[in-house]
């Protein structure tokens, strides 16, 4: 965190005249969030990086995305665009994860050492509606967007696990080509069917559209993300919102299309897998809890891990053949792709728990040494099955960086050619007003 804040200080005594550094607000923590702006264009372009604390590799897009701003007059003057770039939304968070950040970067250093907060502490969300925002992160970017009214906005998230994809809350036609030509550039795996999207429409191969917010319980909105967010905040100023996924541990055969030989006998070992290690994560949690009142900060940990124990059942339950309760939601057609991806996931819910749950039984001491033992062999067993059952592989951080870099850039090309014309009340021209059920849309 510090280190970017200086890469942004130095930038802007090199180019003063072309780049500006303000502080646009203070974390709950009392950490600085800075916006570093470039250029002097009337089309304001926001970029908000560390949204999730655990996935780093924003920072140093952002920092790219800077450089080039000022070093191509077709980003900035004819464009007639001024780049808005949030260092980190949740550097409190992210500080918890610079156990692994300075590396080796294995799957067992990331997870032992893995952080992201409980739901409801997760700046981009607005399960309360924007009024009611009360996390100083969130209300800073919204004052943010409120202030610049952007034609673009670029959320920039990683995947620990799978490959690269593209979420928008309006289709911006060309995106996917532009998706499918960096990925092969770069050798990013594309996800073709992530978890986070199962319900949502394809706008193309590895591109979804975000569907609008709708009110639910919070395990729905832990799952499926179609809550108020500050994604759809600035909707009512025209702005289009595209989220970029890069990949940290790609994936090769979250983009196998091929159909399945068996779909339901995958289905029902994911979720079989999945409902055994919440079980046996919930018996480890019980054993930890009584040693943790003198742990500094316990409930920071365990909220997230009280959100994991709450959704695995109930994932399982929605993606078992044997268990589809009637009036649940059809899974769309699973192809070998959408199958890994929820593999994929399934692990990642027992991995980010039992991470989370190694943190607490270690500062905890000799009381829970057993149990620490315990999940180091879980989490050292289930991080071999990454490797070498998935096949999971490390993409350094310049080329982590360089695919997103390059998918903001041809999200902003694109969004300036799609811009939506105005209504006559001054309101942007979204279409009809008819709700669809996202997964039926």
């Amino acid at each position: 965190m510090d280190e970017l804040g200086a890469r942004a200080a130095a930038l802007v005594a090199r180019r003063p005249r072309d780049a500006r550094l303000r502080r646009v607000g203070t974390s709950r923590g009392g950490t600085p969030l800075w916006l570093l702006s470039v250029g002097h264009g009337s089309r304001q372009a926001l970029v908000v990086a560390g949204p999730h604390a655990n996935e780093p590799v924003g920072g140093a897009t952002v920092m790219r995305l800077a450089e080039r701003a000022l070093a191509d007059p077709r980003l900035g003057a004819e464009a007639d665009a001024t780049w808005n770039l949030l260092l980190c939304l949740d550097p409190d968070g992210a500080r918890r994860n610079e156990g692994w950040l300075t590396g080796p970067y294995t799957l067992g250093r990331y997870f032992r050492h893995f952080f992201r907060p409980g739901f409801l502490e997760q700046p981009e969300w607005l399960p309360d509606g924007a009024a009611r925002a009360a996390l100083p992160e969130t209300r800073a970017l919204l004052d943010v967007q409120d202030e610049l009214r952007p034609f673009f906005q670029c959320s920039l998230h990683g995947v620990d696990v799978g490959g690269g994809f593209v979420e928008l809350t309006r289709d911006l036609p060309g995106i996917a080509q532009r998706l499918a030509q960096t990925a092969a550039r770069l050798g990013i795996p594309r996800e073709l069917g992530p978890y986070d999207t199962l319900y949502w429409p394809v706008l193309g191969p590895a591109v979804y559209r975000i569907p609008p917010p709708r009110r639910g319980d919070l395990a729905a909105a832990i799952t499926e993300a179609a809550v108020e967010s500050t994604w759809f905040h600035p909707h009512r100023y025209g702005t289009v919102t595209a989220v970029v996924e890069a990949p940290m541990w790609g994936v090769a055969a979250v983009e196998d299309g091929s159909p399945p030989p068996d779909a339901d006998a995958v289905l029902r070992a994911v979720s079989r897998t999945l409902r055994r290690d919440t079980l046996l994560l919930e018996g480890l949690l019980a054993r930890i809890r009584p040693h943790l009142a003198a742990v500094p900060d316990a409930d920071r940990l365990l909220a997230p891990v009280d959100d994991y124990l709450l959704v695995g059942p109930g994932l399982a339950d929605s993606w078992d053949p044997d268990t589809h309760a009637a009036g649940q939601r059809t899974l769309p057609p699973l192809d070998s792709a959408r199958l890994t991806a929820l593999g994929i996931s399934g692990r990642r819910v027992a991995l980010r728990t039992a991470g989370l749950l190694h943190q607490l039984a270690t500062a905890a001491g000799r009381e829970t040494g057993r149990v620490v033992r315990e999940l180091d062999g879980l989490i050292d067993g289930w991080c071999a099955d990454y490797r070498d059952g998935y096949g999971a592989r490390w993409i350094p951080v310049a080329r982590q960086a360089e695919y997103q870099a390059r998918m903001v850039l041809a999200a902003f090309e694109l969004a300036g050619r799609y811009a939506p014309a105005r209504s006559r009340s001054g309101e942007p021209g979204w279409g009809s007003g008819a709700a669809v059920p996202m997964h039926t849309e």
